[in-house]
C-alpha cells in the first residue's frame, strides 16, 4: 500500500506544476499534497458506490424513481398545482429515504399561465402553425390578431426594414448557430418588435433539430417599451415562411393566445441532509431544479439533475456513510421563469458562504457522463482533477473542465464559493429542451446510473477530506442582509 501511495505522489507530481501557497483552510504548501493521499484514500469507498450504483440494489434505482416522479405529476410550471403537489412528494420521500433535516424554505414566484391558443397561415394558403407562447407573454385580445407578416433572419434585418413592419406580425427566422446565439430572439424578439411597430413575433425555436415541435421558454420585455404578444414556432414554418418572403409572395397570419401574468404566489425550495460527523457546518451541496415547462414531462429538464443529486445522497444513506461534512440536496423552485428559487436561497444564506465547501449544480441533462466542470482556484482544480482520475476512471468520466455551469447558483462564485456542474455527453439536450420532447423515453437509466455514480463520489469525497477546498470565501456587503 505505501509503494501505491508514492506511486500516486509521483504521478500527481509529474501531472501537475508546482502548487502555489494554498489559501482559505490551507495554512502550508504541503497541505495540497496530504488532500492528493486523502483522496487516494478514498478509492475504496469510492468503488464500493460505482459497485452499488452500476451492479448492485442502486442500479436503476434513479432512472424508476424519477419515472414515477414524472408519470405522476407530469409538467410542474411555477405556478401549478402540478408542481406543488410534486414538492410535497418529495418531502415525504425524502423523509421515507431516511435523510435528515428534511424541510422546505418558501420563496414567492411569478404564476403565468398560458391558456388556449392557436396559430396560424392565411395566405398564401391556409395552414395551422405549431406554435408555444413564450413566458411571461401577454395575450392576444379576446378577437386575436390577424395581420401581414414580415420574415427576418436577424435584429440587424428587423431595423432595416423597420418601415416596413408596422402593423405586422414580425416573423424570426434566425440561422442556427448555437443556443446562446439563437436563444437571444427567443428573448428579446418582443421588444424588438414593439420597438418598430409591429403587432406580435413569432420566434423560429431555439433549437437545431425538429422534428416539426415548437420550444418553449423565457422571454424578457424590455422596460418601457410595449408588450406584445410572442410565441414559438417550429423550425419548418419559420423556413416555409421565409421561402415564401424570399418568393415575394404575401403572407398573412392570425394569431390567439390566453396567455395571462398573475400575482405572485408561494413555492418552496426543498431541502434534505446528511450531517456531517466532524463538521456539520460545513456544507456540500449538490442540486438540479424541480420546476419545469407546461409541454412534455420536464424529465431531462431538470427531473434528471435534481434525482442524481438526491441519489448522492441516497446512496450514501443506503450504504451507511456519513461523510465529515453535511451533504445537502435542494430542490430549487422555479428555475424556468428567472432562477428564482436560487435567488431566493442566495439571498437567506449568502451569509454562511464561508461554511460552503463547494455548490454544485446539474441542470444540462444526464446523459453519459464524461467527468466534472469546475469554477474555483488553481489549488481547488488541481484536487478535483486528482479526484476525476483516481476515483472515477471505472466509470470513464476523468475529464475535468474549467468554468461549470451553474444557472440557479452562479452567483456563489462571487462569494469565492467553488462550483461545480456534471460534463456529459448531451449534444442532443437541445433537440427535447423546452418542448413536448422532454420526457423519459429521452432517459436512460444506465447513462443515469453513470452520472450519478460520478455526482455521487465527487460530492461524497469532497464532503469527506480532512480539508475543505482551498477558496477566497468572504461574504459581500449584500444589499438585502
Amino acid at each position: 500500500m505505501k509503494k501505491m501511495k508514492l506511486l500516486f505522489l509521483f504521478l500527481t507530481v509529474l501531472s501537475f506544476s508546482a502548487p502555489s501557497t494554498a489559501r482559505s483552510r490551507f495554512g502550508r504548501e504541503s497541505d495540497l499534497w496530504d488532500v492528493y493521499e486523502d483522496i487516494w484514500g478514498h478509492k475504496e469507498v469510492a468503488d464500493k458506490i460505482i459497485d452499488f450504483v452500476m451492479s448492485g440494489p442502486g442500479q436503476g434505482q434513479v432512472y424508476n424513481r424519477l419515472a414515477t416522479m414524472t408519470d405522476k405529476f407530469g409538467y410542474r410550471l411555477c405556478g401549478s398545482s402540478n408542481l406543488e403537489d410534486a414538492i410535497d412528494y418529495m418531502v415525504d420521500e425524502f423523509k421515507k429515504d431516511g435523510l435528515e433535516n428534511v424541510h422546505k424554505e418558501s420563496v414567492k414566484i411569478p404564476h403565468w399561465t398560458r391558456g388556449k391558443e392557436w396559430a396560424k397561415m392565411i395566405s398564401p394558403r391556409p395552414k395551422p402553425l405549431a406554435m408555444l407562447g413564450l413566458g411571461y407573454s401577454v395575450g392576444t385580445p379576446k378577437e386575436g390578431i390577424t395581420a401581414q407578416a414580415i420574415v427576418v433572419r436577424s435584429f440587424d434585418e428587423l431595423k432595416a426594414r423597420a418601415t416596413e413592419a408596422k402593423g405586422k406580425i414580425v416573423v424570426f427566422n434566425q440561422i442556427w448557430e448555437n443556443y446562446s446565439q439563437s436563444v437571444q430572439y427567443r428573448s428579446r424578439g418582443a421588444s424588438e418588435t414593439a420597438k418598430v411597430g409591429g403587432v406580435a413575433s413569432l420566434i423560429r425555436s431555439a433549437t437545431g433539430f425538429s422534428i416539426y415541435s415548437p420550444h418553449t421558454g423565457q422571454q424578457s420585455y424590455e422596460d418601457g417599451v410595449k408588450k406584445v404578444p410572442t410565441a414559438c414556432i417550429t423550425v419548418e414554418d419559420a423556413e416555409l415562411l421565409w421561402r415564401m418572403s424570399q418568393r415575394g409572395e404575401n403572407i398573412t397570419l392570425s394569431l390567439y393566445m390566453e396567455a395571462q401574468n398573475h400575482p405572485d404566489v408561494t413555492s418552496y425550495n426543498t431541502v434534505a441532509e446528511i450531517k456531517g460527523s466532524l463538521y456539520p457546518e460545513e456544507v456540500v451541496l449538490v442540486s438540479g431544479h424541480l420546476d419545469s415547462w407546461d409541454v412534455g414531462q420536464g424529465a431531462m429538464d431538470d427531473g434528471g439533475g435534481a434525482f442524481i443529486s438526491w441519489q448522492a445522497l441516497s446512496i450514501a444513506r443506503q450504504l451507511g456513510l456519513r461523510p465529515k461534512r453535511t451533504l445537502r440536496v435542494v430542490f430549487w423552485t422555479c428555475e424556468e421563469l428567472g432562477i428564482i428559487g436560487g435567488q431566493s436561497y442566495y439571498k437567506k444564506h449568502a451569509h454562511e458562504a464561508k461554511n460552503f465547501d463547494i455548490i454544485m449544480e446539474s441542470d444540462k441533462g444526464t446523459f453519459t457522463p464524461q467527468g466534472l466542470q469546475f469554477s474555483g482556484s488553481e489549488e481547488a482544480m488541481k484536487i478535483v482533477k486528482t479526484l476525476a482520475r483516481n476515483l472515477l476512471s471505472r466509470v470513464n468520466a476523468t475529464v475535468v473542465e474549467k468554468g461549470a455551469e451553474l444557472s440557479d447558483v452562479g452567483q456563489w462564485l462571487n462569494l469565492g464559493v467553488p462550483g461545480g456542474s456534471i460534463l456529459n455527453e448531451n449534444s442532443k439536450y437541445f433537440d427535447f429542451h423546452h418542448s413536448n420532447g422532454d420526457t423519459m423515453t429521452v432517459q436512460d437509466s444506465n447513462a443515469m446510473d453513470l452520472c450519478s455514480a460520478v455526482w455521487a463520489v465527487s460530492s461524497f469525497v469532497i464532503a469527506d477530506l480532512d480539508k475543505m477546498l482551498p477558496a477566497n470565501r468572504t461574504i459581500a456587503s449584500l444589499p438585502f442582509r
